[in-house]
């Protein structure tokens, strides 16, 4: 875990403490103090302006909304493939699973992503380890516009995933650095923002260069996808900034070592270096063994679902809109702002749900509570199963559309509000090992993600959309009780979770 992620967990775990008994006290009395090593480069205080913390507002502000884009950028390269999996189709002579296993790639690449660009931050820094790699995913998007064959455009795609990955994993600790905690939620909430609204405004544009270009339109939703994340990453090149701390002290030192001609001037971080195995076991290890600790693995599973469930709406609306209701690209693509208007009015319920996290922090003097994340969870896990239902059963073409828009608008505030809900809860809950489970939270999902749309039609075809829809929507009520059973029993779960209980606060 980077540093400032240590520090944002020991931020979170701050609180009251008891008094030390008077042994401790004898015992401390009796300790010869601590020297500090002077050749050791810090901080000048807690006010030097080289902290990223210390920024100024307007500074983070750009920071972040760049980021975001960046990150938005990743996402929409997910999806905006997949307006023309009907003109990949008649082009290389395929069939839809096939045209479709381009996106489905794409993520699978996301899963393993991290496993390469969370280390990578820590030996290089925030800014390389985002930007390379979206240069690549830039790269590997033009490559898919050009390709000949179709073996070439789902290598292109998972390449694609793979680099895309680097702002999902990432990002969220850049934040970390520059954002104290009383001001971080807004950030992140920005961020959340741009990671949901990208998978579904990238097929409205998608729609509309696939009918402006019958036949060449799918290579252009490439093209647009390069230009844009080439656009982002100049302007993130120029006004990004290093963000993480123990590189920019490295730096400090190493200009001091020049300008003082004092060679053993060095950052803490040098002291202890960082060995191959330590990071193979911290991003590859530990969340494998995440994936099957109990709270994890209960948890991820949920926001993995509501995850996946997002990707397979793409198929969907498409299979509802163009073959059931006789659509054409771009108008059966336009109805994805409903599940967008979701998203935002579930910000309303996450911001609500943080007022009350906020009391509940205050009245237990300052000790972290995971279970206090769950309350915008419990809402949004009520309209996340509905709006399943409501779609499915509004599909019938004899039924106006606006019902299917509606359950898509409840499908999304149910998606974000347990989405963003389980991530706080995990990393309240595992504090110092938040990246090892926030990995294998982005493992899973876009596993789950990646393998959903590939039984899309077959599920839509056999079943029709109001039992295929309906099937789905019978496993999330199955997963209702999820954060109600944590939220009665989570305190008692952590204690004895193998890794949630090395982070348990009494």
């Amino acid at each position: 875990m980077s540093e400032a992620e240590k520090n944002l967990g020991a931020e979170d775990a701050t609180g009251s403490t008891s008094s030390p008994a008077p042994s401790q006290l004898e015992a401390n009395e009796n300790e010869k103090p601590a020297t500090v090593d002077p050749n050791i480069v810090d901080f000048d205080g807690p006010d030097d302006p080289y902290n990223p913390l210390n920024w100024p507002t307007k500074k983070k502000i750009v920071v972040t909304m760049l980021y975001s884009f960046l990150t938005m950028g990743a996402t929409w390269a997910s999806t905006a493939y997949n307006s023309g999996i009907g003109q990949v189709r008649q082009h290389f002579h395929v069939n839809t699973e096939v045209a479709l296993s381009g996106m489905s790639l794409f993520l699978f690449g996301n899963a393993f992503g991290p496993l390469l660009w969370a280390p990578m931050s820590e030996a290089m820094g925030r800014k390389p380890s985002i930007l390379l790699p979206l240069f690549g995913l830039c790269i590997f998007s033009f490559a898919t516009a050009t390709a000949k064959d179709i073996q070439t455009v789902l290598i292109t795609r998972f390449f694609g995933g793979v680099f895309g990955g680097a702002p999902l994993s990432n990002v969220g600790g850049v934040l970390a650095d520059i954002w104290s905690p009383t001001q971080r939620g807004p950030a992140l909430l920005c961020w959340g923002l741009c990671i949901s609204i990208g998978p579904m405004i990238a097929p409205i544009v998608g729609g509309a260069l696939a009918i402006s270009m019958p036949t060449v339109g799918w290579r252009w939703t490439e093209y647009v996808t390069g230009i844009l994340l080439a656009a982002a990453l100049f302007f993130s090149f120029i006004y990004i900034p290093e963000s993480y701390p123990p590189v920019l002290l490295k730096r400090k030192a190493a200009a001091l070592r020049l300008s003082t001609k004092n060679w053993a001037l060095h950052a803490a971080s040098e002291e202890h270096g960082t060995s191959i195995g330590e990071l193979s076991r911290k991003y590859m290890i530990v969340p494998l063994e995440m994936l099957v600790d109990p709270i994890a693995f209960c948890i991820n599973l949920y926001s993995a679902f509501t995850y996946a469930i997002i990707y397979l709406a793409v198929p969907a609306f498409l299979f509802e809109f163009q073959e059931v209701r006789r659509w054409n690209i771009l108008r059966s693509s336009i109805p994805f702002t409903a599940i967008i208007i979701g998203v935002l009015f579930a910000s309303i319920v996450i911001m609500w749900g943080a007022v009350q996290y906020k009391k509940r922090f205050e009245a237990a003097g300052g000790k972290i509570i995971p279970e206090a994340r769950l309350l915008p969870m419990m809402v949004g896990s009520f309209f996340f199963a509905a709006g399943l239902f409501v779609m499915g059963w509004t599909a019938d073409p004899s039924i106006h559309w606006i019902g299917f828009c509606v359950g898509s608008a409840m499908l999304g505030l149910g998606f974000f509000s347990v989405f963003q809900s389980a991530l706080g809860y995990l990393v309240d809950t595992y504090m110092s090992l938040a990246a090892s489970v926030i990995a294998a939270n982005m493992f899973m999902r876009s596993m789950l993600a990646g393998a959903f749309p590939l039984f899309a039609r077959a599920l839509f075809t056999k079943l029709g959309l109001d039992w295929g829809m309906s099937l789905l929507g019978f496993f999330a009520v199955a997963m209702l009780p999820i954060p109600y059973v944590f939220w009665i029993f989570g305190r008692r779960l952590r204690a004895m979770g193998k890794h949630s209980k090395k982070t348990f606060v009494p």
